[in-house]
């Protein structure tokens, strides 16, 4: 991908994400939640971040029913209902009990600003108000209640015990252990990073009423995006700094995690994650338009940015 690709998808990925900003900046108003509870969920949920799962959501929507059908709108909460998770999940991980990190996105961690205890709570809230947000989004002149009810399944599968939380447990069973094996890694990861952004894909089809192909096309581009995604956040973890990274540079290092590069090496994780965002864009054959357009360019730009 030239420079100039990259600075458009960059400009795609910042101008999507602003939309899903909009719809976060007050939807926790109005929902009774007790004052410093709140501030501590929404010190997490605007820290900034790319929104690259809610942005996965609303792309497979327009992707699979048409810009035109004003269908991305009406998801709008159901993807904004993703970063919920995700940040939960962050503020989870960042706990002295679990990573024990003290920076998150260039900020304290919820635990450091607020305290443990409402760290946990704030985490626990987040989780709980993304299903709300999801189930609003079934009704008369909005999404039929089936597809949401699928689509919020899948989530719910996705995001417990047997997907991203499961994978926080192998984590944490996994770090400071030797020889943990390759399979064993990309399972790992491919329940704590991997099955958000894997699920993102498959709600927004499932959302747009896509065919059970569509879905599996959905579910292939998520997998192999989401491995790259991580390979490239290991990788970036050596070489990048804690001012670029947000959060502590060498900390997988420090923690004795295993991750592609200590198993594999920074060469091998490099073409690994490039042959996995080839694997994504070639699940897009069959699609053509500027959402087909932006997911191919965005698989290269998850990788491009380690190489």
């Amino acid at each position: 991908m030239s420079a100039p690709d990259t600075l458009n998808v960059k400009q795609a990925l910042a101008s999507r994400a602003a939309e899903i900003e909009a719809h976060l900046a007050d939807c926790l108003q109005g929902r009774d939640i007790p004052e410093r509870l709140l501030s501590s969920m929404e010190y997490s949920l605007h820290a900034g971040g790319k929104r690259l799962r809610p942005v996965l959501v609303l792309s497979f929507v327009r992707l699979m029913a048409g810009a035109g059908t004003g269908l991305g709108r009406r998801a709008l909460p159901f993807a904004a209902a993703l970063e919920l998770i995700h940040t939960y999940s962050l503020i989870h991980d960042d706990l002295p009990a679990m990573d024990d990190d003290d920076l998150r996105r260039g900020k304290p961690s919820n635990h450091k600003q607020f305290d443990e205890a409402t760290a946990i709570l704030a985490g626990d809230g987040l989780l709980t108000e993304a299903f709300a947000l999801m189930l609003s989004c079934a009704g008369e002149g909005q999404i039929p209640a089936e597809r949401v009810a699928r689509a919020a399944q899948a989530v719910a599968v996705a995001a417990g015990a047997g997907g991203m939380v499961g994978g926080q447990a192998l984590d944490m069973e996994f770090t400071a252990k030797q020889g943990v094996s390759f399979e064993e890694l990309r399972g790992m990861h491919a329940r704590k990073t991997g099955a958000l952004i894997t699920v993102a894909c498959v709600a927004g089809a499932v959302l747009a009423g896509a065919t059970l192909h569509d879905v599996r096309r959905a579910h292939e581009y998520g997998c192999a995006v989401g491995q790259a995604f991580q390979i490239a956040d290991d990788i970036l973890d050596v070489v990048g700094d804690t001012a670029t990274l947000g959060k502590p540079a060498g900390s997988d290092e420090r923690q004795g995690k295993t991750t592609y590069p200590s198993l594999l090496g920074l060469d091998k994780s490099r073409l690994l994650a490039a042959e996995r965002a080839a694997e994504a864009i070639s699940n897009l054959t069959p699609y053509t338009g500027d959402e087909a357009d932006f997911l191919r360019a965005l698989a290269r730009y998850i990788v491009e940015r380690v190489n």
